[in-house]
């Protein structure tokens, strides 16, 4: 599948007369751990979107392992997606092992029942999260932090190549985010993924990403972190100041004249 996992070149999107994302160039290399940071509604989903090929880019051209979303969609095998919101009912009776056999639905259609070995690879990735023990338990008994884990474990059931992640540590506590971050970047390593992962959290992303998108409508920065003071005032668009340790930044806030 060659070196590229994503190249857009001159993607613009609008919704209802807006320009939400505009003159997008991007190139990601496969393997990485990608972070897109950026204030709300910059477009950080939005571009997750136009990846799996949800939304249609207004004009522009975007290739993912060197197909078109288009196509890429009738090859669902190759992306796991994890939205903002995985599971419209959460408290629907199901088990976390039914939750994580969805993801066997790209493979076997929505019509056919799971087969012996779709269930074998559902328990593989439970257990690969951490959570093998908890796959008879209904989904809305389990804790955010468990619940993230079982989608995670959906999301790489369809055996993906590329794996992105929406704001994937939201309601979580700070204890179950790096939990969280971590379990993402050892599962990264083992199955030798590509991974994107939209955050507002500055922190955890700098600590745990190879690179760094910051994105508001345009890309204004793609690097290895740590990020500078002008790239994430560009971002989020006011003057910003650090609470560092060492070189990580973890607070970005407003800065106030006198």
């Amino acid at each position: 599948m060659g070196n590229v996992a994503i190249r857009i070149r001159n993607l613009y999107l609008k919704f209802n007369h807006q320009l939400i994302l505009e003159n997008i160039n991007l190139e990601i290399q496969a393997g990485r751990f990608v972070g897109v940071l950026g204030p709300n509604g910059a477009g950080k989903s939005s571009l997750l979107k136009v990846i799996l090929g949800l939304v249609k880019p207004s004009r522009g051209e975007v290739l993912v392992f060197g197909e078109t979303p288009h196509r890429l969609r009738r090859m669902r095998h190759l992306v796991g997606y994890l939205p903002q919101r995985p599971l419209g009912n959460p408290h629907f009776p199901v088990s976390a092992l039914e939750v994580v056999l969805m993801g066997r639905y790209g493979h076997i259609g929505l019509i056919k029942r799971p087969g012996a070995r779709d269930k074998e690879i559902a328990r593989q990735n439970l257990e690969r999260v951490g959570i093998a023990h908890l796959a008879d338990r209904p989904i809305g008994e389990l804790s955010g932090g468990e619940q993230q884990r079982v989608f995670i474990a959906r999301a790489l059931s369809a055996e993906p190549h590329l794996l992105l992640l929406d704001e994937p540590s939201v309601s979580l506590d700070v204890c179950s985010q790096d939990e969280l971050y971590d379990l993402i970047n050892s599962v990264k390593l083992e199955l030798n993924l590509t991974v994107i992962m939209v955050s507002h959290d500055l922190a955890a992303v700098a600590s745990h990403v190879d690179d760094i998108i910051c994105i508001n409508r345009r890309i204004h920065v793609h690097q290895p972190p740590p990020i500078g003071r002008i790239a994430l005032e560009n971002t989020f668009g006011c003057s910003v100041e650090f609470l560092f340790h060492g070189k990580i930044p973890h607070r970005v806030v407003r800065v106030h004249d006198d």
